[in-house]
């Protein structure tokens, strides 16, 4: 399975925010946003940080079957 952000995204232009202004916001790092955009893994911990900042729950994150079968 893959992470897909998309739904984060579209919650930050529905807020009219930039990645930069949720950094800046939730303190996360420019790594956070860079892994965030490759679709990759962040932790836990940061999805809080993100979720209290722009006031949604976890559901701004998608798991998405990547076609292998749930293998790696």
């Amino acid at each position: 399975m893959k992470i897909s952000y998309k739904p984060l995204w579209k919650t930050l232009i529905d807020k009219n925010m930039s990645k930069r202004d949720l950094r800046l916001q939730a303190h996360l790092t420019t790594n956070h946003i860079a892994n965030m955009g490759k679709g990759e893994y962040i932790s836990l911990q940061t999805l809080v940080k993100i979720c209290d900042t722009l006031n949604c729950d976890i559901s701004m994150i998608e798991l998405v079957h990547d076609g292998n079968g749930g293998t790696r």
